[in-house]
């Protein structure tokens, strides 16, 4: 089972679980996804994370900072926006590159080499895959090769018995994109603003829901 830390710490959830983390700009999505990677990285699980909107560099940075001194499982950063943007990054251990975010077969076989390397090289069987963000997916291919990409990209996670937690800013697209999409995860974060300003989330799906709650800082 996997645990979602303080985001909701009553909650466990089977291997080869997928979860959207859906909602406004500006509420925390990114670092609550990120946080759930941190937790598990925490007890030895490998992060993987797919980044299609902030830079690989800035990724590590961000889940080094939750992670504090803590030594943590290993990391692996498919960065599908360095290139795009005319840099000529240099892979390394902990970060991959693909040429954009159109390209999804690219993804999918970094993906699958941080997952062979982390159980193969490091013994590592419990992994955290994380997908931020689908809107920007969405900006560039049409809702069926978004949805097809997904389909396999959240049948890997569960062959591998991992967790995947994919992010969308649910104000950027329809209620008919949303509801295609929601079809393909187990379960749902879904964060918003109170009316003090403050971020709070509430679980749906995977048998269960949640009261709202404060997104923990």
């Amino acid at each position: 089972m996997y645990e979602l830390g303080d985001a909701c710490p009553e909650v466990e959830v089977d291997p080869g679980t997928n979860l959207l983390v859906a909602g406004p700009p500006m509420t925390g999505k990114r670092r609550l996804a990120l946080e759930v990677l941190a937790y598990g990285s925490r007890r030895g699980d490998g992060s993987i994370v797919v980044t299609t909107k902030d830079d690989g560099e800035d990724i590590r940075a961000s889940l080094r900072e939750l992670l504090g001194r803590e030594e943590g499982g290993p990391i692996g950063i498919v960065d599908c926006v360095s290139k795009q943007q005319g840099t000529n990054p240099t892979p390394s251990e902990e970060i991959a590159y693909t040429s954009s975010p159109v390209d999804m077969t690219g993804i999918g076989i970094q993906l699958s080499e941080f997952l062979q390397s982390f159980y193969s090289e490091r013994g590592v069987k419990r992994n955290r895959i994380m997908l931020h963000s689908l809107s920007t997916l969405l900006m560039y291919s049409n809702l069926q090769t978004v949805f097809r990409f997904l389909h396999v990209f959240t049948g890997r996670v569960q062959s591998a018995d991992a967790l995947g937690v994919f992010v969308i800013d649910s104000t950027a697209h329809d209620q008919q994109t949303m509801s295609t999409l929601q079809q393909l995860f187990d379960g749902k974060i879904t964060v918003r603003t109170d009316d003090d300003g403050e971020s709070e989330l509430k679980l749906s799906g995977i048998g269960r829901e949640t009261d709202w709650r404060p997104v923990p800082e």
